[in-house]
């Protein structure tokens, strides 16, 4: 009975993997969209130089690039394959969190907005301590606290989708008490509401990630709860 069990939830985990995976990838494309022409006057973000621009640029596409990989690390298939899961993990790691989160902390402290400056530079340095716990757990062999680590490292990544979501919903809950539902107002509205949905969106994403990991059977150690 047990053996059913199990080869039911399987199944199921890897459904909820790829729905994340196709989520992140949707989101991924709206993400990078307003710089696939190189062009700073579609930048969603204030640019107040080319060299800022590029940089801002660089941060997108490394995000991206960690964006997608990620949940093909949680598939259990493809985690059975121990050579695949290790070059993806990598390509994950180099090619994006570890580009992406050191060119998000000048993009953040040259914002020029506080609540950026502290909600994207917190999570960046989060994102480079949980990578490296995890490559360190790894090659410790102890599979379970990397894997734990990796899931918070991508709730991390997952701010990208996160912050996109929380934005609409904090100008939902504003209308009624704002009294204006003009486009320019949305639009204006919007704009202030970025900064606070990067702030919020990666402290929502870690507290998912630690009830999904004591959810799974096994408590993390003080440390873990410290870095976290």
């Amino acid at each position: 009975m047990k053996a059913v069990v199990i080869g039911r939830a399987k199944p199921a985990r890897a459904r909820k993997v790829w729905l994340m995976l196709i989520v992140a990838a949707g989101f991924g494309a709206v993400l990078i969209s307003p710089y696939l022409g190189l062009d700073s006057g579609s930048s969603r973000l204030d640019v107040t130089s080319e060299w800022y621009y590029y940089l801002l640029v660089a941060h997108v596409f490394t995000a991206l690039v960690a964006l997608v990989l990620g949940p093909l690390q949680f598939i259990p298939a493809i985690r059975a394959r121990r050579r695949v899961h290790r070059t993806i993990g990598r390509c994950y790691l180099l090619a994006g969190v570890l580009p992406s989160a050191l060119a998000a902390v000048p993009v953040a402290l040259l914002s020029g907005r506080v609540i950026t400056q502290i909600g994207l530079t917190i999570p960046a340095v989060l994102w480079l301590i949980t990578g490296g716990l995890a490559v360190r757990a790894a090659r410790r062999r102890d599979f379970v606290r990397h894997r734990h680590w990796m899931m918070r490292n991508y709730a991390l990544t997952f701010l990208a989708v996160t912050s996109r979501i929380l934005v609409p919903l904090f100008l939902l809950a504003q209308i009624p008490f704002s009294g204006t539902g003009g486009a320019g107002s949305l639009a204006a509205g919007a704009q202030s509401m970025i900064p606070i949905g990067q702030a919020l969106g990666w402290v929502v994403n870690l507290i998912v990630a630690e009830i999904l990991i004591r959810r799974s059977g096994r408590p993390p150690s003080p440390l873990e709860s410290v870095g976290a």
